[in-house]
């Protein structure tokens, strides 16, 4: 009996830990805007983000033509599904990924150049 009390009470410590963990990290991440990636997807936008974004000519023609948006191509690389299928990760410097959002009610693809010191937006496609 002495054994289960002693589990019971370890439980019951856990929980409120774990409680107690989940409220203050919330927080924390709310404060300095950090966000824990853990599946390839988040992570390969996350590190998109974190390097200085250059755009072809191609985006900027689209951009100049109103075609395109700034908040579109952040909600690109905030919300975009990675096709890591189609996309080149091998490739040495630079690995070629190709991003899928939907923007206006439209299936758009986004193909990004992610090299060690930037990230290269070279060219979407609309579906």
């Amino acid at each position: 009996m002495a054994f289960l009390k002693r589990l019971g009470f370890y439980l019951i410590g856990l929980a409120i830990g774990i409680v107690f963990l989940t409220f203050f990290l919330k927080k924390k991440t709310e404060e300095t805007g950090t966000e824990f990636c853990y599946f390839p997807n988040c992570r390969t936008l996350k590190d998109i983000r974190s390097k200085d974004i250059t755009y072809s000519e191609a985006i900027n023609t689209l951009l100049k033509s109103k075609k395109l948006d700034s908040t579109d191509i952040a909600n690109f690389l905030h919300n975009g599904d990675v096709d890591f299928k189609n996309s080149d990760t091998k490739s040495a410097p630079c690995k070629t990924y190709l991003i899928e959002n939907p923007i206006r009610n439209k299936t758009a693809i986004l193909k990004v150049k992610n090299c060690p010191e930037k990230s290269i937006l070279e060219d979407i496609t609309f579906n």
